[in-house]
């Protein structure tokens, strides 16, 4: 028997944005760009995606990347006609159609086969000429420069997983650690003096910081959940050399940050570990207060698992456990259309969303709700959250633990509806006070009131 208690007079704090992802879906034939799909984001209250790997490898060779939006970088950086904004701007007045607000990266698309031939992934080879170009892309989107626009997009990332090898081996960054940690001082300096806090400037999309779990006393997570991630590698040291030395040099050369983003593909329990070890690690250097958001993430086998319970079970669980943990943001990685190992919202190539979409509309629910109430789980990998509104309250509850759960809440009166493979949001007659979870299934409860 698991009890869930629901107290819906204590309340907590705001529901976060758990439910973000990256990259919109879009479908694009030969004649035309649908950005149509994007609607399922608004109608699961999503309010976020992170644009990174936006249209395939190398940005599509049109989107977002820096590369694509100035493509010669001897040019005049001040000059519109060396920008070419075309695609990015069809998308993001998608998104803004959609209200889809976008996390902005600044930077470029990772080159998996960089052995071969490396094309943008070197540091730029002036790094105050390629902060101007940002500073202008971001004019563009936010003062109306180059028949631009005044969208206010908020969130401008630096990079992407410039950790993602060591050095000389790495898919995002073939320079040293401190020729990135001087690209971001200089690039966040600019961007700031230029706007202030009218944008938040952060970055790096770290990767999974696995290295805690090759010394679990050291870093202070727990053991028994490292599973695979506790063996030794070089690349789970460097990551973590990479990490303390990004934050060395920022604080010492007095670099703004408005948010610092990470990245993960480990398990739930794996990842709430890693969670609470960057709350420490952050706050022991003094940034105990800084945004944080895992803005790309998925689960160690979700290619094998696409559409299935257990895949919209672990999306739950994963917003539910993070909701609880110091982390202010998570982005899903990710909405995009076309078939890839870690698409995990829609059929491959077709519009129609799998469960694991209904569990990110059902945590939209409660993010529109607002406010989080007291919801706690007695039971290990059954995970819980819990909301109220003006005139609404509601719960989400998923079923992790491999095993047939007996379910006891104290949420009286609610309707309670079923999430798995088969059922996708559909309601039940079950008393919300009282129910059976296959391994696998969520429920989302709804009730009138918020008493």
């Amino acid at each position: 028997m698991t009890t869930v208690k629901i107290d819906l007079s204590q309340t907590i704090g705001r529901i976060k944005p758990m439910h973000a992802v990256g990259q919109p879906p879009m479908a694009g034939g030969f004649k035309s760009l649908d950005l149509s799909p994007i609607n399922f984001l608004k109608e699961a209250n999503i309010p976020y995606s992170r644009l990174h790997d936006v249209g395939g490898a190398f940005g599509g060779n049109r989107f977002v990347d820096i590369p694509n939006l100035f493509r010669n970088f001897d040019a005049d950086e001040t000059d519109p006609a060396n920008y070419d904004f075309a695609f990015t701007d069809y998308l993001l007045k998608g998104m803004e159609e959609y209200g889809v607000k976008p996390i902005f990266r600044l930077g470029v698309t990772i080159e998996n086969q960089f052995h071969i031939k490396a094309y943008h992934i070197y540091p730029p080879k002036d790094y105050n000429k390629w902060a101007r170009i940002c500073e202008h892309v971001i004019r563009h989107y936010n003062e109306g420069w180059a028949d631009g626009f005044h969208m206010n997009i908020e969130y401008w990332e630096i990079w992407n997983e410039p950790d993602n090898g060591v050095p000389g081996e790495n898919q995002m960054w073939l320079g040293t650690n401190e020729q990135f940690y001087e690209l971001y001082d200089v690039a966040a300096k600019h961007l700031k003096a230029c706007f202030g806090d009218t944008i938040k400037v952060g970055g790096y999309g770290a990767c999974c910081p696995r290295g805690v779990f090759h010394d679990c006393e050291k870093y202070g997570v727990d053991p028994s959940v490292a599973g695979a991630l506790i063996n030794p590698t070089k690349i789970g040291y460097f990551r973590m050399e990479f990490l303390e030395g990004f934050f060395a040099y920022i604080k010492e050369h007095n670099s703004p940050i408005d948010f610092f983003s990470w990245h993960s593909y480990a398990t739930v329990e794996q990842t709430v570990e890693i969670s609470k070890f960057m709350g420490r690690f952050l706050t022991a250097r003094g940034y105990g207060k800084l945004e944080t958001m895992l803005n790309e993430w998925n689960g160690p086998h979700a290619e094998i698992q696409h559409g299935t319970s257990y895949a919209s079970a672990q999306v739950a669980a994963m917003m539910c456990a993070l909701q609880n943990c110091p982390t202010d943001m998570l982005c899903y990685y990710d909405a995009r259309l076309n078939a890839g190992r870690y698409a995990g919202f829609f059929q491959p190539y077709a519009a129609i969303p799998v469960s694991t979409y209904y569990s990110f509309k059902a945590f939209g629910k409660l993010y529109a709700m607002g406010t989080q109430v007291l919801c706690e789980s007695d039971t290990y990998k059954l995970y819980a959250v819990a909301a109220i509104g003006e005139n609404t309250a509601g719960a989400l509850i998923t079923n992790t633990t491999g095993e047939t759960q007996e379910v006891t809440t104290t949420l009286r009166g609610g309707k309670v509806y079923l999430i798995d493979e088969d059922h996708f949001i559909s309601l039940t007659d079950w008393d919300s006070e009282n129910f059976t979870l296959l391994p696998d299934q969520t429920v989302y409860i709804e009730k009138e009131g918020s008493n």
